[in-house]
């Protein structure tokens, strides 16, 4: 077995589109998974049964059942009741669904990890219980756990290929098709793995440099 470098070079177009759709799939997907795990902290934190038990009872559901069987339902299953999404939506929902769960959790523990006495300051203020989450709580909270949220967007870089299982041709995606046409696997995914080694080790540095810096 030998490295050929043409045939990298006849990859390399076919990587590129793939990178984008990786990079678009873990961008969208992550700010799902921001913004719908903020709404599941707050909703577990309700005073109301009716609302802390059914999204407690939701997220525990998504997040003890794998991935791709989730892709594969919305993909495959949703569609039979009527709701059908393209390929690049469903990995993009799939992937902020999944974490959103785990990135809830991360809330959860930075919003207890707030003083009691900043709690009691704002209600010794008067101040409404939306201000309080708005100006004094959240602040908070998203900055202790900002570290944790970003390792969690370096698990969902890894966890994009998983989206190909539903036709989106992500970087591993184009590797595979490329492989399966000219029989050349080595160069192609060599060339992913790589990929994957130069975005996601210079992301958890900028992270523990993120850590570092909130810290002081």
């Amino acid at each position: 077995m030998q490295w050929d470098w043409s045939a990298v070079d006849e990859f390399m177009p076919r990587f590129w589109d793939g990178l984008l759709v990786t990079l678009q799939a873990l961008v969208l997907g992550a700010l799902v998974a921001f913004a719908l795990g903020l709404v599941w902290a707050l909703a577990q934190r309700s005073r109301l049964a009716v609302v802390r038990w059914p999204v407690t009872a939701v997220t525990e559901f998504v997040r003890n059942t794998p991935l791709l069987v989730q892709l594969f339902f919305l993909y495959y299953v949703l569609p039979e009741w009527g709701i059908t999404l393209s390929a690049m939506v469903t990995g993009v929902v799939g992937l902020g669904l999944h974490y959103s769960t785990y990135t809830a959790e991360v809330y959860r523990a930075g919003i207890d990890g707030v003083p009691q006495g900043q709690w009691e300051a704002a209600t010794a203020l008067s101040l409404p219980r939306t201000r309080t989450w708005g100006a004094v709580i959240l602040p908070q909270a998203i900055r202790r756990v900002a570290p944790a949220l970003g390792n969690y967007v370096i698990a969902m870089l890894k966890d994009t290929p998983m989206i190909f299982v539903i036709g989106v041709m992500d970087m591993l995606g184009e590797a595979r098709q490329f492989a399966s046409e000219t029989f050349l696997t080595v160069e192609a995914f060599t060339v992913v793995g790589i990929a994957f080694i130069l975005i996601s080790y210079p992301a958890s540095l900028l992270m523990r440099a993120l850590e570092r810096r909130l810290v002081r």
